[in-house]
């Protein structure tokens, strides 16, 4: 069989698991990579050309200008392309045990620096201090809400629509279609009701004809549309910038620091790593924990129960 014949299939056998469209974007992308490494024509690759010998040398070119986690990424998509192929009889056995992979890194949360940064993000995008064309606070205060009191992604804010939050005045929960088609509900202080109440009535003022059902996108741009990732990522940055901010997030974080800030405070706070997994939608209980380790909350409290503190408090208070 050839190649993009078996990676038709593939992709086939994964539709009950209801992948997302990025998920199966990323997936798509990996096996095209070093697809186009392995062959100048990859209309005529057969699957048995697909030799341990021969995907060395596709990922060893692959590596030379590709990011560790863009290879460990790849790396894995095609170990599951070619597990799906053994098990439907193309090839008798997987040769990606024989190809090199980078060391998983260890998954290190990256909240805002500084006790103080997220209230005066707060404030500044509740105040209106980002400069913009069409200056919009209530959208502002609600996307860094969003990550900071509920610890939504990026692709979650952008799914939310009118009827996500739900529920009686005072017990409203946040509906969340999460990474990995993982739903969850995350329950919300009537703060929150109240901010999403001003964003409504905003979009009313400047949208007046604009009509809405149940499935319409809550955020939106300035034009009236849903709102892309680009144009999340960039309000997000405007709004980090305007408040002065901008040098208390972590390389590379963004929009995701809110996130981690999000969970580090709980951990901080006391909130169990199956607490902290059911809130963020983490697939791993071991994801969750890294956040509590992050903390040093049990460190502190077994450093803490050294006997030897008794003797100092003994020996500075007699």
């Amino acid at each position: 069989m050839l190649v993009l014949e078996a990676q038709a299939a593939f992709f086939a056998a994964r539709r009950p698991r209801k992948d997302s469209p990025h998920t199966t974007d990323a997936y798509r992308r990996d096996l095209a990579g070093i697809t186009a490494l392995l062959t100048d024509a990859p209309e005529r690759l057969e699957v048995d050309e697909l030799t341990a010998p021969a995907l060395r040398t596709a990922f060893g070119a692959f590596a030379d200008d590709h990011a560790k986690s863009s290879v460990l990424r790849a790396w894995s998509t095609w170990n599951q392309f070619l597990t799906f192929c053994v098990s439907d009889g193309l090839l008798a056995g997987n040769p990606m045990g024989a190809v090199a992979r980078p060391k998983t890194p260890p998954l290190s949360p990256k909240p805002l620096r500084g006790e103080d940064t997220p209230e005066r993000l707060l404030k500044s995008a509740a105040d209106g201090d980002r400069r913009a064309r069409d200056p919009w606070p209530e959208r502002d205060l609600l996307v860094i809400a969003l990550g900071l009191v509920a610890g939504l992604r990026s692709a979650e804010m952008r799914t939310l629509t009118t009827d996500s939050l739900a529920g009686r005045p005072g017990e409203m929960r946040l509906h969340v279609h999460g990474k990995g088609s993982r739903d969850r509900s995350i329950p919300v202080e009537p703060i929150m009701e109240r901010i999403i109440e001003a964003y409504a009535d905003s979009c009313e003022r400047r949208f007046p004809s604009r009509r809405t059902s149940r499935s319409t996108k809550l955020l939106l741009n300035r034009t009236g549309d849903p709102i892309g990732r680009g144009g999340l990522e960039y309000l997000v940055k405007s709004c980090y910038r305007w408040a002065g901010l901008h040098d208390r997030v972590p390389v590379g974080a963004n929009l995701h620091a809110l996130r981690h800030t999000f969970a580090t405070r709980l951990a901080e706070d006391g909130a169990t790593a199956s607490e902290i997994m059911a809130l963020l939608g983490h697939a791993s209980l071991a994801t969750s924990q890294n956040y509590i380790e992050a903390t040093g909350r049990e460190r502190r409290a077994a450093t803490a129960s050294n006997r030897t503190y008794q003797t100092l408090d003994k020996v500075l208070d007699p």
